[in-house]
């Protein structure tokens, strides 16, 4: 484990006025690039304090599940930023994606794309894109859990968290204002999943009603994707949720010209991790062709990050000076605008060149802003009343001819007193009571018991009303089921907040 503070130009520990970095080289064409980017640094005047930390695939090897030593924690929890270069994770099972590790570890829930097209020097079909993907970085389908049920079906739960969308959307909005942006687009599926994207598009909507000066608007995810990559320049800040924001992430990337120009941001409260959005390209590794842009891109966001956007804006002009002057590296491909094919140290020699130059053609940096890190709050929200009033039981039910009404009659003669068995689905088709015979089953049954109407009187006029229930209700009823022979893999919790209804129906409940 090699942990140090770099001696360099860079190390101004002696200057109050540096910031303290961790600086981790990574693996493949990363410790070049990395190399790159620090002399970048260092000739543009940023005013950094590094100490260094390896993670990767030495760090896999050694036996570090996720690529990354126990004691590095503390450097990381000691300086508020970590500039990373890409690394390698082997294949194969037992191993964790660093990226995600730090990620959920130090509460990096804010992954920041910013994409921007440098046609005509940079081939691509939009030449006008500048654009922002703002995508939650913890929750959503990436919290990882997992289980396999039965024979045939296995689970990945989607987790959204109020606060965790609450604090998303402020960053992007506070982003958007700070930038000078002028709207800001919400993409969810929630005409399926009306509750967890449902609840990132209501609080979005709460959160664009406290900037009036910003346009906002709404997107369902499939449809929003297409007219991303069809003509991004319809977009400025686009916020979602984990898993569209990935992949959102990689589509305006591409078409912009060149993964390898890209950079990214990871930021949370106290930390902020920054980096290429590339990978480690282990096949040309130590062969000096490595386009060392996308990282020098991601310092520059780094820089903003610790109030130093002046100079973050040098080191931005100097890379678009140097793309207008057709000094490219390989990757970039070969096109009329390239005047000469140079490899990563003589592309960052051209860029420290011309250092304080500004494009000619290309829009310059914005003069930056010095205030350092977008912070945000949640707002504490009054406990809403929670009843309980079902419970969905997941079984196991292999019988030969699969017929949902065998067993709905078996378990509707185990209901008991308290509950009714309302219906069950397989994959969520409901299947019983008034299923199709053409409906597809696997092993895989929920089964919803809900509690049995009550009829009660209100200003003189009947109705039904449902009768909460006690939690100890649940596990009895799942003894008679399984005093009845089934299996039982899974249960969830029927629950009305403030009378309101929070659970899914089944297809045609």
């Amino acid at each position: 484990m090699e942990e140090h503070i770099r001696d360099s130009a860079l190390d101004t520990s002696a200057n109050h006025d540096a910031a303290a970095i961790t600086v981790a080289r990574g693996d493949g064409i990363g410790r070049e690039i990395m190399e790159q980017t620090l002399r970048l640094l260092d000739a543009a005047g940023a005013r950094l304090r590094i100490e260094e930390i390896r993670v990767g695939a030495a760090l896999y090897q050694a036996g570090h599940s996720s690529g990354i030593a126990p004691e590095a924690w503390e450097t990381l929890r000691r300086n508020p930023v970590l500039l990373k270069a890409p690394i390698t994770t082997p294949q194969g099972g037992g191993y964790k994606s660093l990226n995600v590790t730090i990620r959920k570890t130090l509460g990096l829930y804010a992954n920041v794309r910013p994409v921007r097209a440098f046609a005509p020097f940079v081939p691509s079909a939009h030449p006008a894109m500048d654009l922002i993907i703002v995508r939650e970085n913890e929750e959503d389908l990436y919290a990882g859990i997992e289980h396999q049920q039965t024979a045939e079906v296995v689970q990945c739960l989607k987790l959204v968290s109020r606060p965790g969308c609450e604090r998303l959307i402020r960053y992007a909005f506070e982003l958007a204002r700070r930038a000078g942006r002028r709207k800001v687009t919400c993409m969810t599926k929630d005409n399926i999943m009306k509750l967890s994207d449902g609840l990132f598009h209501r609080v979005f909507d709460e959160v664009a009603a406290e900037y009036p000066e910003l346009q906002s608007d709404h997107a369902i995810i499939d449809i929003g994707a297409a007219r991303l990559a069809a003509s991004p320049e319809r977009f400025d800040v686009v916020v979602t949720l984990n898993l569209y924001g990935d992949i959102l992430s990689d589509i305006v990337a591409e078409i912009a010209g060149s993964v390898g120009l890209g950079g990214s941001a990871n930021v949370g409260d106290r930390v902020a991790m920054f980096e290429a959005i590339h990978g480690s390209a282990p096949d040309i590794a130590g062969q000096g062709k490595a386009n060392p842009a996308g990282l020098m891109q991601a310092a520059g966001l780094m820089l903003t990050h610790l109030g130093q956007a002046e100079i973050a804006g040098r080191m931005g002009n100097a890379l678009l000076r140097t793309l207008e002057d057709g000094i490219h590296t390989a990757d970039l491909g070969h096109s009329s605008h390239t005047t000469r094919r140079v490899g990563t140290e003589a592309f960052t020699d051209a860029v420290i060149a011309r250092l304080g130059a500004s494009p000619r053609s290309l829009a310059p940096f914005p003069p930056g802003d010095n205030r350092g890190p977008v912070r945000v709050r949640t707002q504490a929200l009054a406990k809403p009343k929670k009843q309980l009033v079902g419970v969905d039981v997941f079984l196991d039910w292999d019988a030969s001819d699969r017929q949902a009404n065998v067993l709905g009659e078996a378990l509707q003669a185990v209901a008991g007193d308290s509950f009714q068995l309302k219906m069950i689905s397989n994959r969520g088709v409901k299947v019983y009571p008034g299923g199709f015979p053409e409906t597809f089953c696997t092993d895989h049954w929920r089964c919803r018991f809900v509690s049995r109407a009550a009829s009660v009187s209100k200003d003189g006029d009947a109705m039904l009303q449902s009768q909460p229930l006690a939690r100890e209700q649940i596990p009895e009823l799942l003894m008679r089921i399984a005093a009845a022979g089934f299996d039982c893999i899974k249960t969830e919790h029927l629950y009305e907040f403030d009378g309101t209804r929070a659970y899914s129906l089944g297809q045609g409940e």
